[in-house]
């Protein structure tokens, strides 16, 4: 089994990219979101952590979060969203040979892009890039026009602008997923 190295701090703020196996023309995550919408936070009451951003896209979703003090788990997170979202669909997906022997459903890639957040400009870096993904995939006109994210409850919060990115600042956003 590979050995991956991982940035890891106890209480550290992450930033994460999390995809669907198969991509393309997949819209499983918008059309499931309420399936989403309640694993997530039953994984936050077994294992708590802060979501500072969130966007759910078709076929993949980023988010920053923060881990509890001393708690450098992520990856049972993940597994347990994953698991969580997973378990609540019907079972009618092709499963690979490698994947059935492994008891694994084709819905996720298995693993994902996490990235320690290492400072104020970092942060605010990710949380835009975050907030702007669906107008830089070509979803929405506007960041406010997507409902998948936590970019509304920002702007009541006085984070962010209601009009922030219209169109103009998408070229300035240096990430790529």
């Amino acid at each position: 089994m590979s050995n991956y190295r991982r940035a890891s701090r106890a209480g550290g703020t992450y930033f994460f990219t999390v995809a669907l196996l198969k991509r393309r023309g997949n819209d499983l995550l918008v059309r499931e979101i309420d399936l989403l919408r309640r694993a997530v936070p039953d994984v936050m009451l077994r294992d708590p952590f802060r979501t500072h951003g969130w966007v759910v896209l078709p076929d993949h979703l980023h988010c920053v979060i923060e881990l509890p003090e001393g708690d450098t788990d992520f990856p049972a997170r993940w597994r347990l969203i994953k698991g969580a979202f997973s378990k609540g669909l019907p079972k009618n997906e092709h499963r690979s040979t490698v994947r059935v022997r492994r008891g694994e459903r084709d819905i996720w890639q298995r693993r994902y892009w996490e990235h320690l957040i290492r400072d104020e400009a970092d942060y605010r870096a990710h949380m835009d890039y975050v907030h702007i993904n669906p107008l830089k995939h070509g979803l929405v006109q506007r960041v406010a026009d997507w409902p998948y994210s936590t970019f509304h409850r920002l702007v009541a919060a006085g984070l962010y602008p209601p009009d922030w990115a219209d169109g103009s600042r998408a070229a300035n956003v240096p990430f790529d997923d």
